[in-house]
């Protein structure tokens, strides 16, 4: 699948401005941003959901009517509460005209583990759980393509580590998966990611080199008190950037070397009376990239 120049608004207000990326089979591509940033949008647009204003989205030739068996995953629970588990598998198998579903259904159920808990409703699982649910419903008429919007939010972290191990196995077994997350950590598990703001595309790119645009070096500084810290380096010649994580920072510089960096930063701390509890190198995360991308961005 290739979107190319994507453009979409409500009224006055721009959702999407020029998009484009491309999905392969054996591929997860992570949409990665804030609220707002254009990723529920462009995943809608892409599901035929919603009509775009501009731009394309093309499929491979040879997909009936042109659109290739989708499986999509909104925000919120869609299924039916009232129904259980095996019984909210037959719905969709139903609709979507498969007629021998048990093997598929029994197959799905145990690659999402919940095959012990068939004739639990719906309604009273777990968060992580309802998820599961909804993506083995997903699954069940066998995609091409799979959409899954903000699939972890909301869920326990052993719920999410589980949920990406199904999508692990998924994209092994060559399913195209393009979904959307706000978790930076998440994103890192993306064969490609695409960082995005205000409805465009900040950058985009594997992880690895995703995180290896950011040029120059960077420090991460524990500080007490760190906002004191913070204004005491802003206009200080050679740092260029500065980001702020709980109680620390981390200080980027492109044009000097990591020894004066270091220098600078002490000297800094002491003429401003804050504590410097430690100081280390670390090499750039996909989160910095973001957030400098989209200082840059304005």
């Amino acid at each position: 699948m290739r979107i190319t120049d994507l453009g979409k608004s409500f009224g006055p207000v721009p959702a999407l401005n020029g998009v484009s990326l491309s999905v392969r089979s054996g591929q997860l591509t992570g949409l990665v941003g804030s609220d707002g940033a254009g990723k529920t949008t462009l995943i809608r647009i892409v599901a035929g959901l919603l009509p775009a204003d501009r731009g394309e989205v093309a499929f491979p030739s040879g997909s009936a009517g042109g659109r290739p068996p989708i499986g999509y995953l909104s925000q919120g629970f869609s299924l039916y509460g009232d129904l259980t588990i095996e019984e909210n598998m037959r719905f969709f198998s139903e609709l979507h005209g498969l007629r021998r579903y048990e093997k598929r259904s029994t197959e799905l159920l145990e690659l999402v583990g919940l095959a012990p808990f068939r004739r639990r409703r719906a309604g009273r699982l777990s968060g992580g759980m309802k998820k599961k649910l909804a993506l083995a419903c997903a699954l069940v008429h066998r995609p091409e393509l799979l959409l899954l919007d903000e699939p972890t939010t909301g869920v326990d972290p052993l719920s999410r580590r589980e949920f990406w191990g199904i999508l692990a196995r998924l994209q092994q077994d060559g399913f195209a998966v393009l979904l959307s997350t706000p978790y930076f950590d998440e994103a890192e598990r993306c064969t490609e990611v695409v960082l995005m703001h205000a409805g465009e595309v900040l950058h985009r790119g594997t992880p690895e080199a995703v995180m290896g645009s950011l040029e120059g070096v960077m420090l991460e500084v524990v500080c007490n008190p760190v906002r004191g810290a913070r204004t005491a380096l802003t206009s200080e010649r050679g740092i260029d950037e500065i980001q702020l994580y709980g109680d620390r920072l981390h200080v980027l510089s492109r044009s000097v070397e990591i020894g004066e960096l270091r220098e600078t930063i002490q000297r800094c701390m002491n003429a401003a009376g804050v504590e410097l509890i430690a100081m280390q190198e670390v090499s750039p995360g996909i989160e910095n990239v973001f957030i400098s991308r989209m200082k840059e961005a304005g």
